[in-house]
């Protein structure tokens, strides 16, 4: 055991006599927690996982002293469901936050008593009935936030929420403060005063100066509170609304990539220059954690909610991207930085996803982390301390609605190499063994009948042990509407 990791093991046992306020001292070794949520961002999109086009110098760093997993994934190949899954350790099928939440200006209807009822919508042209989303992340659901809270962390939500409207924003589940967070999943505009023909600002974005960057704007807030709580233990949930539409860049950035070589599919100067402004955010957090003194004490995590938007870039060599069951729509870059305490330069191979985080930094913080029979995710904290290994698991995916016309519902099991996909619609199965075939260029389900059949059990099984709201037939179907 490494002398940091006694040093979180002292600060664990003695939480009794650690007060919920005060300075950050020897006798209080909980390390501040930074969670770096990029919205859309692919895992082929960051330098360090093989991008040539994107410039990404300061999440490369962030790799190089830290820790990068190869295979980690989202919970979920779209937004919502993921971001309830990093606050809940939940699976989406067990929230039942399926799809992405719909904003006010969406339709997204709250009824009049705010209790949500399991319903099933679907047209004459749809063969199957499919369950509503809710609207919401209840309140009953215990956060990190809530969870760090309790045992005396400073908790900040900076950037995009979009787990429901007023009464379900992050300042009523655990944080202290909320900037930017609405039920808004993407920004009216990322210039101020942010705003388009439908909508006016962002929620506790204040105009300040017409232009400005919305990122550059998050980054400030970000070191701002930061600076403020360097001196007891705090947890920053930096969800930025970049790189998700409207695809709109700074234009000596866009300027600078309309001059470079593209590469593959990777050749769309504003989003380019999308996420280089990322970077440069991701950049001013380490430089200010560094600058500070308390890198030894910041745990940094970076990762993004589902892979890159299809239209605007390119997840080669993985297959497909948002939204789809295939790995360039649910695996994402996932880096973790602790000076001092995570071995720099470590690549890992296991797979992980966005539910282990919450156990995890319970775990690390000394914090209640509920009914662990209700938690989906595992604590990373001796694999991240110690270079230890996770027991094997199974991984699982749920998705139950239809996307536009490209995706029918459908869901997931990855168990150790063997990946099946199961439709609810059309074509059943899909098989694929990703150690051979990390492309999921070849099908073989047909040659695997009986491994498709005990993957499928056990895909049943937790589906109905999670309670999983799952399509149904449409009576009324008529495939000539």
């Amino acid at each position: 055991m490494t002398n940091r990791t006694n040093r979180w093991v002292l600060g664990i046992v003695a939480l009794g006599l650690v007060g919920c306020g005060g300075s950050q001292n020897a006798g209080d070794s909980r390390p501040n927690i930074i969670l770096i949520t990029i919205d859309d961002l692919g895992w082929a999109d960051v330098g360090c996982y093989g991008s040539t086009y994107y410039e990404t110098p300061n999440i490369d760093r962030l790799a190089a002293e830290g820790m990068r997993f190869t295979t980690a994934y989202a919970a979920a190949a779209i937004c919502s469901p993921t971001r309830a899954a990093l606050m809940t350790g939940k699976a989406p099928a067990r929230t039942g936050i399926t799809d992405w939440i719909r904003a006010r200006f969406q339709g997204g209807d709250i009824p009049a008593d705010h209790t949500y009822r399991r319903t099933y919508e679907g047209g004459p042209g749809d063969s199957l009935l499919t369950p509503s989303n809710p609207l919401w992340l209840e309140r009953e659901e215990t956060t990190i936030a809530e969870a760090l809270k309790g045992v005396g962390y400073a908790t900040a939500h900076i950037g995009k929420w979009h787990l429901g409207p007023d009464d379900w924003y992050p300042e009523k589940q655990g944080f202290d403060i909320n900037i930017g967070g609405s039920d808004y999943g993407q920004p009216p505009s990322y210039f101020d005063p942010y705003s388009n023909e439908k909508l006016s600002g962002i929620y506790n974005i204040p105009p300040r100066k017409t232009g400005e960057y919305l990122v550059d704007r998050l980054a400030d807030e970000a070191v701002t509170f930061i600076a403020n709580h360097r001196d007891s233990p705090f947890f920053l949930n930096m969800a930025d609304y970049a790189v998700h539409t409207p695809i709109q860049g700074k234009p000596e950035l866009v300027e600078k990539y309309k001059n470079k070589p593209s590469t593959s599919g990777q050749q769309n100067p504003e989003y380019a220059a999308m996420v280089e402004s990322m970077d440069m955010l991701v950049g001013r957090i380490m430089h200010t954690v560094d600058s500070l003194g308390i890198a030894e004490n910041t745990l940094i995590v970076f990762t993004s909610d589902n892979g890159g938007l299809l239209r605007v870039t390119d997840n080669t060599p993985l297959r497909s991207g948002k939204g789809f069951p295939y790995e360039g729509g649910i695996r994402v870059p996932f880096i973790v930085r602790h000076v001092g305490t995570v071995t720099p330069g470590q690549i890992v191979d296991e797979p992980v996803i966005s539910h282990d985080l919450f156990p995890t930094f319970c775990t690390l913080a000394g914090a209640d982390a509920g009914d662990l029979s209700q938690l989906d995710g595992v604590s990373l904290a001796e694999l991240l301390t110690n270079g230890g290994e996770l027991d094997p698991r199974p991984l699982f995916w749920h998705f139950p609605h239809y996307r536009y016309h490209d995706e029918v519902p459908y869901s997931i099991i990855r168990q150790g190499d063997w990946k099946l996909i199961k439709r609810y619609q059309g074509n059943r199965y899909e098989l694929f063994n990703l150690a051979n075939d990390p492309r999921e260029t070849e099908d073989v389900a047909a040659r695997f009948p009986d491994r498709v059949s005990q993957l499928d059990g056990q895909l049943a099984g937790w589906l109905e042990g999670v309670d999983a709201a799952l399509p149904k037939v449409n009576p009324d179907y008529s495939p000539s509407k």
